[in-house]
């Protein structure tokens, strides 16, 4: 099975935490969309398999009115063989919902919703610069619960303004409307962005380690009490309500990514991501050529990458290492985890090495720690 991600790059607002490729210049949205229509038509022979999952991402997708992601999937559909059941997926800001387009993005075949509320409180979403308010948060999450089925919350923990109360507040207001799929992600300083500049320069102080651990701790608890999966580290999904979108790519299934910095890959060892320039990949579209850089993956690389998904998901499988990237990748393993069996970090559950229940906080840097750094 194969997966289509699209990438509209336009927001009302920059978040201070976001280093995503978007603009707040709107003007080129209808550009964007034609030129993202020519991608799709561009690249239809490249999937040889039934599509599965279409995923709306951005940048504020929840700013296209229903009617033009209607005629992305119709697209889509003309052009692609999709599996019976697929999942398409629309990110959507709560200040951009209301029942009458929650309705019409029903109507339009969207079939699931990931809203991105990231907390009940306003001052940690003005902290953010994010532009919906707590109420709308709590407006948005009603009204989709009463239109969609199967609909995702995002939440943000570990905020500079937040504390073990707070983020249980946001947790609990959350379950109380039982929603089918939660994410959930640390806050992190990435380079570039004005939460970066604001950190360097003294005006935010982030909480510590520990602090966010606690919260990351009260995470899993309760939504293990609430009959939640942690499928992945950051993602929680009640039974039969996993992310198709998610878990491909952590499968390693192929998909391609259609605008402007959106990132494909093949399925076995290349991968490619199209420019992170809005005119220039414009440009680039209406001459009829892909704007993409590609790289094919050394076997190490693979090594690692399977390492880190593996780790923050179902587990490492020795055989499975053995058998793809050879017994010299299986001997580094069991060396390079050693000290971390004897810490009681990782364990293994017969062949499959996992990390353990305290240990999960951790998971990146066990991940890092296990890397081939060359072949």
């Amino acid at each position: 099975m194969a997966g289509i991600y699209i990438h509209f790059p336009f927001c009302r607002q920059a978040c201070h935490y976001c280093n995503f490729h978007f603009s707040t210049q709107t003007k080129y949205q209808q550009q964007m969309l034609t030129a993202m229509h020519a991608e799709l038509i561009l690249r239809k022979d490249e999937l040889d398999k039934p599509i599965e999952s279409i995923y709306f991402g951005g940048g504020s997708p929840s700013l296209l009115p229903a009617s033009s992601i209607e005629k992305i999937i119709r697209l889509i559909s003309n052009n692609y063989k999709l599996k019976e059941g697929h999942e398409i997926t629309l990110e959507a800001n709560p200040d951009d919902m209301s029942l009458k387009y929650l309705k019409d993005l029903k109507y339009s075949g969207v079939n699931r919703v990931s809203l991105g509320l990231q907390s009940f409180h306003d001052d940690e979403l003005k902290m953010m610069n994010r532009i919906h308010s707590a109420d709308q948060g709590l407006k948005a999450i009603e009204w989709t619960a009463n239109i969609f089925d199967n609909y995702s919350v995002d939440l943000i923990y570990g905020s500079p303004k937040s504390d073990y109360r707070s983020w249980e507040y946001n947790l609990d207001l959350t379950l109380s409307f039982d929603p089918p799929h939660i994410s959930s992600y640390a806050l992190t300083v990435e380079p570039k962005t004005v939460l970066f500049h604001q950190v360097e320069n003294n005006k935010i102080e982030l909480l510590d380690e520990e602090a966010v651990k606690i919260q990351y701790d009260l995470l899993i608890s309760k939504l293990g009490k609430a009959s939640y999966e942690n499928y992945e580290f950051s993602n929680f999904g009640k039974p039969g309500y996993q992310s198709v979108n998610n878990s491909n790519y952590w499968n390693g299934k192929p998909f391609i990514g259609i605008g402007p910095s959106a990132h494909s890959f093949d399925g076995d060892k290349t991968r490619s991501w199209n420019i992170s320039n809005n005119i220039k990949y414009l440009k680039s579209i209406e001459k009829g050529d892909l704007p993409q850089t590609k790289e094919v993956l050394k076997v190490y690389e693979s090594f690692n990458e399977f390492v880190m998904i593996g780790l923050r998901t179902k587990g490492v499988s020795l055989s499975h290492i053995n058998d793809s990237f050879g017994h010299k990748y299986g001997l580094y393993l069991e060396k390079q985890v050693v000290k971390h069996l004897a810490d009681h970090r990782l364990f293994w559950d017969g062949d499959v090495l996992k990390v353990s229940q305290q240990s999960k906080f951790l998971s990146d840097g066990i991940a890092a720690d296990l890397f081939m750094l060359r072949g």
